[in-house]
């Protein structure tokens, strides 16, 4: 059962996923510090100077909370478009690396001049000796 468990445990892809975890718990924390310190304030002073994540509304005895809820929604957007980025730019990375893998393969051209070339050896060596 152990043995079961390494195996699984040191794939390459869990051990991919664990440190893309770790990196997007990180991540959101800058983006989190980066939509709090900098998009909201301004976002703040656009309407008026008011503190968007203070803004809430009283329905009754309760009271909702909606500028916070905005917030988040502004920290996900901003999370989601950066890893759009991420993605894309190691997709456009992985594609390059595929087409030079696939130059360095022979083409038919290639691999029937090589054939005529030895043949054509051959013949020489033959009518030399002769």
């Amino acid at each position: 059962m152990f043995k079961a468990f390494k195996e699984f445990a040191f794939r390459g892809n869990v051990i991919d996923l664990a440190v893309g975890v770790i990196l997007g718990a990180a991540f959101s924390g800058i983006i989190k510090s980066l939509v709090d310190s900098v998009f909201m304030p301004l976002i703040g002073i656009i309407i008026g100077g008011i503190d968007v994540k203070g803004l809430s509304v009283m329905v009754g005895n309760a009271e909702l909370q909606y500028g916070q809820f905005l917030q988040a929604s502004i920290e996900f957007l901003l999370i989601a478009f950066a890893l759009f980025l991420f993605v894309k730019g190691i997709t456009s990375f992985r594609k390059k690396e595929e087409v030079v893998e696939e130059e360095a393969a022979p083409t038919t051209e290639e691999k029937l001049l090589t054939e005529i070339r030895d043949a054509l050896v051959r013949q020489n060596e033959s009518s030399t000796k002769n």
